[in-house]
């Protein structure tokens, strides 16, 4: 059995979703905090219900919170594999709220890791972030970059990591630590820089820059996270070691706006606005370990996975289009 934190979310339901239809057993563990709108959850689960009743593997979606550790400690005990991608995501709300984004985070992880000492996982997966960097001394970033995160989200995402990496050597736990970059794709988050502009465009409405536009980002899209994510089923190569996950195709945003823009409704304008605090000035990941180690190669560019990502919102616009509106 699979266990997948945070199994209802953007990037756990895709790894959930994708592990169930390669025929595994999955339990996806989720709190269904308002974060952001529930519904986008809620489709998650009731897909992926759909595809294990179609005759792929099982899955059974538990409701419940990584800061419980009874509830955490029960999971882990039945799991083979733990994919922890369960977190407080979102580098406004730890300004807001830093003490949160610790709990979930840093808390959550400890729970999840001292579970795996009382059973038999043969890994625990973490998904770290890119916010661990901060601000770039060169460029794309190394796994062997300084890390200096500039928001409460990054460092306790570091912090998080550096416990995985601590248990698996102290412990002798198999632990995979993988950064990804800027993660986009269907059942995105409504409050991100793409949905948000293909939703306003969509709309004949110009998107909206924070900044000046010049900052960059490697956008990766979710399909990739997903496969990088199941190839650890597979091997140990990886095992006590700490991976980027990106797309190696960083944009700047105003040029990400002109992307949409030209895609969606070419006779918009782009306007800017105040930039917001605690976002890093640029992302950019350099994946050739991740590629050494298990064959990681992204496949969709920002110019092809924007137009996968604008295909699906339009088929799926009757729905998800109120979720990003109200956001």
């Amino acid at each position: 059995m699979i266990l997948v934190t945070g199994g209802a979310g953007f990037i756990g339901g895709h790894l959930a979703e994708s592990l169930v239809r390669s025929g595994h057993s999955v339990i996806a563990l989720d709190n269904l905090d308002p974060f952001y709108n529930v519904d986008i959850k809620l489709r998650t689960i009731d897909r992926t219900r759909e595809i294990a009743e179609e005759g792929a593997g099982r899955y059974e979606f538990v409701s419940g919170d990584v800061r419980d550790a009874e509830l955490v400690r029960d999971l882990v005990d039945d799991a083979e594999y733990v994919f922890h991608q369960a977190a407080q995501a979102g580098v406004r709300i730890s300004v807001a709220n830093p003490r949160k984004v610790n709990e979930i985070n840093v808390d959550g992880t400890l729970n999840i890791l001292d579970a795996a000492l009382e059973s038999d996982v043969e890994r625990v997966v973490f998904a770290s972030s890119s916010s661990v960097y901060g601000e770039p001394v060169s460029l794309p970033y190394e796994e062997t970059h300084p890390t200096t995160p500039v928001s409460p989200y990054g460092v306790s995402k570091l912090a998080a990591e550096s416990y995985v990496r601590v248990y698996g050597d102290l412990y002798d736990i198999p632990t995979v630590a993988l950064r990804y970059f800027t993660v986009y794709g269907p059942r995105m988050r409504p409050n991100m820089a793409i949905s948000n502009f293909v939703s306003r465009c969509m709309n004949d409405e110009p998107p909206v820059v924070y900044g000046d536009g010049s900052q960059t980002r490697d956008f990766t899209y979710v399909d990739d996270i997903a496969r990088v994510n199941t190839e650890l089923l597979h091997t140990d190569a990886a095992d006590g070691e700490v991976l980027n996950v990106g797309s190696t195709d960083n944009v700047d945003i105003a040029t990400l706006a002109e992307i949409i823009r030209d895609e969606v409704a070419p006779d918009l304008d782009i306007k800017y606005g105040e930039r917001q605090a605690g976002d890093a000035e640029h992302t950019h990941a350099d994946v050739a370990k991740a590629g050494d180690m298990l064959g990681y190669e992204p496949t969709e560019d920002i110019r092809s996975g924007i137009e996968r990502f604008v295909e699906w919102y339009r088929e799926n616009r009757e729905w998800y289009e109120p979720l990003v509106r109200s956001s």
